[in-house]
C-alpha cells in the first residue's frame, strides 16, 4: 500500500512518541561513589599541580558540568541554571563522601528538558517545516559561547525554531524535496529521543567525572569501563576498521583525524572535520541516519570484519554545510608496519643550478613493538631501527641531506624519541623530566658513538606533539638541524593510568623540558623558518585547550652545540622568502589558508535563502579564483567551475586502490604519549594541498644549505655510522 506524505509523517510521529513513552530514573551505584572518592584523592595527591578540590574548584566543576551537558544553551533556561547554584560550593564535600546526588539531580533536569523538547519538536515538525519563511532576514549564531542563557521558555522556543529552520534550509539546499525534509528531521529527532533513553548510570558518572578531571589539565581524564577497554584496544599493534578518530560535535559525529596509512587515509575521500550523518553496510545497503546517535553506537556501525565495505554519508567539513557526499571504504587490518617510517628521494636544483639529492623520512608516530622486544626478537619493529635503515638506503642513493617529516605526528614512545635523537648527535641527553615532587631526571643518549653528520631539517606542524616535540626541540637545541613549519602542538606533559574501583584515571604526573631548560608545554617548538599555518591556533593546540598547564623553565643542561646553520639562517630565510614569492603552488597554499581564516570568522548563518545561497556561491567563487590564479601561473587553462576539477580528481581517484580501518572514541593506535589528536583536530581546507609544496620547499632549503656550506655531492661525506 502506498502512503501519502502526510500519512507517512503521522506514522513516523506515532512511532517516535510511542518509543519515547518509556520512563526512566537514573541513580548512582555505590561503586561510582567509591570511584569518585578515590579519584579525588588521586587528583589531589598524584597530579603534577597538586591542586586541592576546594570550594573554588567546586564552583568551576559545576560550571563545567552544566556546560558539558548544554554547550549550545539549548535546554537549560537561566532559571534552571540559577537553581543549580545551591551546589556551587558543595560538590567538593559531597564528592569526598562519594555523594553523587548533585550530579544526578542536574542530569535528571537536563534529561527531562531534553525529552520534553524533542517530543515538542516531533509534534510540531509536520506543520512547522512547510511554514518556514526563507525570505525573512534572520540569523543563527554558530558558537554557543556567544549566547547567554535564555531568560524564558519563549526565548528558548525561538532558538529552537531558528535551529530547525536552519536544518530544513540546509536539507533544501542539498536538493531534498519539500516532501522529504520533515520525514528526514522527524527520523533524526526520533533517533535522538531513543538515544536519550539509553543513557545509563556509567554515562552520567563519566560526564560528571570528566568535568572535574579536565579542570586539572586537558589530558587528565576518567575512562569508563567501556572507554578503558577501547583505550587498551588502541594500544595494540593492529586492529580492524577504517582508521578514523571520531568525536561528538553537537548532534553530529565528527572526524577528528585519520590514522596514517589506514584504509580511510588511503581511500582519500574522508577528511578531518567531516561530519558523518549516515552509515550504510556493503556496496548497496540502505544508509541509516545517525545524527543524534551515541558515539559508541556510530562506531559499532562503522566497525566490522575486514574486507567488507562501509559507506559513510558525510557533510564535508570545509565550511560547505549544505553539501553531502557518500564515501565507500573497505574495512581492513591496520598494521604497525603500514604506519612505519617511510622514505623518498627529492632531486632538486640549488641556487647555483647544481643538482642536489635530499632524502625525506616521514615518521607518522614514534612506535616500538614492546611485545617482540620482551620476547627477545632481534628483528623487533621500532622507529629508530627503521629510520637507521632508511638513512643508509638514502645515502646509498646519493642523498646529501635529510628532511625528517614529523607533520601530524602526535607522539608515541618516549624511548624512541630519545633513541632517534641519538642517530643525529654524538652524545648527550635528549630531554629532562620533572615529577610532581619537582625531582628532575635526564633521559636520552649518554655515550659517545657515531652518528649521521649531514645537514638535517625537521618539518613540523600544529599537530606535531609530545615525542615529536622532544625530538624537534633536541635537534634545535643541539644546533644539529633547522626546524621548519608551524609552531608545534605544545603538549609537554606525561600521563599515568591508575586503576579505579570502576574504570581508570589517566592523570598528568610529570612535565617534559628541553635540554635548554624550556618547557615544550603550551608554547610548543617554535620553528626557525615559518611555513603557512594550516590550522587555526585558536582552535587547535595546547594553548587552545582549557586549563592547560603553563609554560615554564628549569635549569639547562650542559651540552655540545654543533651550530651548523645558525650563521646561515638569515641568508637561508632570505632565499626562502624570495623563492616563495614566485612559487604558484606556495602562493596557492597561502591563499587557501587566508580563505579558510575568513570562513572561520563567520559568527552567524543566514536563514534567508537568498543570503545563504549567496554565501555559498561566494565561497565557491573565491575557491575558483584561487585555483585559476594558480593554473594561469602554471600556464594552464582556467576552469569555468570547480566541478571540472572535482570530476578530474574523481576520475583519478577511481583508479586508486580502495582500502580501509576502525574507529574508536579516542583512537591512539600506537600508544601515543600525546593522545591529544582526539581533542584537536580541525584540519582546514588547505591541508590536502599543502603536503608536496611544503615538503619540496623544505628540500630546497636544504639544497641552499648544501650550496652555502660547499658540501660535496659525495653521498659518503655525511655518513651515518652506528
Amino acid at each position: 500500500m502506498l502512503l501519502t506524505t502526510s500519512t507517512r509523517l503521522r506514522w513516523l510521529l506515532l512511532i517516535a512518541l510511542l518509543s519515547a513513552s518509556k520512563a526512566w530514573a537514573l541513580a548512582p551505584e555505590a561503586i561510582q561513589g567509591e570511584t569518585l572518592g578515590e579519584m579525588i584523592n588521586a587528583l589531589q595527591n598524584r597530579h603534577y599541580e597538586g591542586k586541592s578540590y576546594d570550594d573554588a574548584l567546586s564552583a568551576a566543576h559545576l560550571d563545567a558540568y552544566i556546560d558539558t551537558l548544554d554547550p549550545q544553551k539549548m535546554f537549560f533556561t537561566l532559571d534552571d541554571v540559577k537553581s543549580f547554584q545551591v551546589y556551587r560550593t558543595a560538590l567538593d564535600d559531597a564528592g569526598r563522601e562519594g555523594n553523587l546526588d548533585p550530579a544526578f539531580t542536574i542530569f535528571t533536569k537536563y534529561q527531562t528538558n531534553l525529552k520534553a523538547r524533542l517530543e515538542a519538536i516531533l509534534a510540531e515538525l509536520p506543520t512547522a517545516v512547510p511554514e518556514f519563511d526563507y525570505s525573512l532576514s534572520e540569523y543563527l549564531p554558530i558558537d554557543g559561547d556567544d549566547v547567554a542563557w535564555a531568560a524564558s521558555s519563549s526565548e528558548l522556543d525561538d532558538r529552537w525554531r531558528k535551529r530547525l529552520k536552519n536544518q530544513a534550509l540546509s536539507l533544501k539546499l542539498a536538493d531534498k524535496s519539500v516532501d522529504e525534509i520533515a520525514p528526514t528531521l522527524i527520523k533524526r529527532y526520533s533517533n535522538q529521543l531513543n538515544r536519550l533513553q539509553q543513557y545509563n548510570e556509567r554515562d552520567v558518572f563519566a560526564i560528571y567525572a570528566n568535568a572535574l578531571t579536565e579542570l586539572y589539565d586537558p589530558h587528565t581524564s576518567y575512562f569508563s569501563p567501556r572507554r578503558a577497554e577501547n583505550f587498551d584496544i588502541n594500544m595494540s599493534l593492529s586492529f580492524d576498521g577504517i582508521g578514523a578518530v571520531l568525536q561528538v560535535d553537537d548532534e553530529y559525529t565528527k572526524v577528528v583525524r585519520l590514522v596514517p596509512a589506514g584504509p580511510a587515509d588511503k581511500q582519500g575521500d574522508l577528511s578531518p572535520s567531516d561530519l558523518i550523518i549516515g552509515v550504510g553496510q556493503g556496496a548497496e545497503g540502505p544508509i541509516e541516519d545517525v545524527v543524534g546517535w551515541r558515539l559508541d553506537e556510530v562506531v559499532d556501525l562503522i566497525r566490522g570484519p575486514r574486507e567488507t565495505t562501509v559507506r559513510l554519508e558525510v557533510i564535508p567539513g570545509k565550511g560547505k554545510t549544505d553539501q553531502r557526499q557518500v564515501v565507500a571504504i573497505e574495512r581492513n587490518k591496520v598494521k604497525l608496519e603500514e604506519q612505519a617510517a617511510q622514505s623518498e628521494l627529492l632531486e632538486l636544483e640549488d641556487v647555483d643550478g647544481a643538482s642536489r639529492k635530499v632524502g625525506v623520512i616521514e615518521i607518522p608516530a614514534f612506535y616500538i613493538d614492546f611485545a617482540a622486544l620482551r620476547r627477545g626478537d632481534e628483528d623487533y619493529k621500532s622507529t629508530t631501527r627503521d629510520v637507521k635503515k632508511l638513512i643508509e638506503e638514502l645515502q646509498a642513493q646519493g642523498a646529501e641531506a635529510l628532511v625528517i617529516d614529523l607533520r601530524n605526528n602526535g607522539g608515541g614512545s618516549l624511548q624512541e624519541a630519545n633513541d632517534l635523537t641519538g642517530l643525529f648527535i654524538e652524545y648527550g641527553p635528549t630531554v629532562q623530566i620533572r615529577s610532581a615532587e619537582r625531582k628532575v631526571w635526564r633521559d636520552g643518549k649518554r655515550r659517545r658513538s657515531t652518528y649521521y653528520q649531514g645537514p638535517v631539517a625537521v618539518l613540523i606542524n600544529r599537530l606535531s606533539a609530545s615525542a615529536s616535540e622532544i625530538f624537534a626541540g633536541a635537534i634545535q637545541d643541539y644546533g644539529r638541524g633547522i626546524v621548519l613549519g608551524d609552531r608545534s602542538f605544545g603538549k609537554g606533559t606525561v600521563q599515568t593510568l591508575l586503576g579505579m574501583p570502576e574504570g581508570q584515571l589517566k592523570v598528568t604526573e610529570s612535565k617534559f623540558y628541553r635540554i635548554s631548560g624550556d618547557s615544550t608545554q603550551h608554547r610548543g617548538v617554535v620553528p626557525d623558518i615559518d611555513f603557512p599555518s594550516l590550522f587555526d591556533p585558536d582552535e587547535i593546540g595546547e594553548s587552545a585547550l582549557d586549563n592547560a598547564l603553563d609554560w615554564d623553565q628549569i635549569s639547562p643542561v650542559r651540552h655540545r652545540e654543533y651550530n651548523l646553520f645558525s650563521s646561515l639562517l638569515p641568508t637561508i630565510n632570505e632565499r626562502h622568502e624570495s623563492r616563495i614569492e614566485k612559487d604558484p603552488d606556495y602562493i596557492y597554499l597561502v591563499d587557501q589558508v587566508l580563505m579558510a581564516t575568513e570562513t572561520r570568522g563567520l559568527k552567524t548563518l543566514p536563514l534567508n535563502e537568498k543570503e545563504r545561497v549567496a554565501l555559498r556561491d561566494s565561497q565557491e567563487q573565491k575557491a575558483l579564483e584561487i585555483e585559476n590564479k594558480r593554473r594561469e601561473a602554471q600556464g594552464l587553462e582556467p576552469l569555468d567551475s570547480l566541478r571540472e576539477e572535482t570530476a578530474e580528481a574523481t576520475s583519478d581517484a577511481a583508479e586508486d586502490e580502495d582500502v580501509a580501518v576502525d574507529d574508536n572514541e579516542a583512537l591512539n593506535t600506537l600508544g601515543n604519549v600525546a593522545e591529544d589528536a582526539e581533542a584537536v583536530s580541525e584540519a582546514d581546507e588547505a591541508e590536502d594541498e599543502a603536503g608536496d609544496v611544503l615538503l619540496i620547499e623544505a628540500g630546497r632549503i636544504l639544497a641552499d644549505v648544501l650550496a652555502l656550506t660547499g658540501a660535496s655531492n659525495n653521498a659518503n661525506s655525511a655518513t651515518a655510522q652506528r
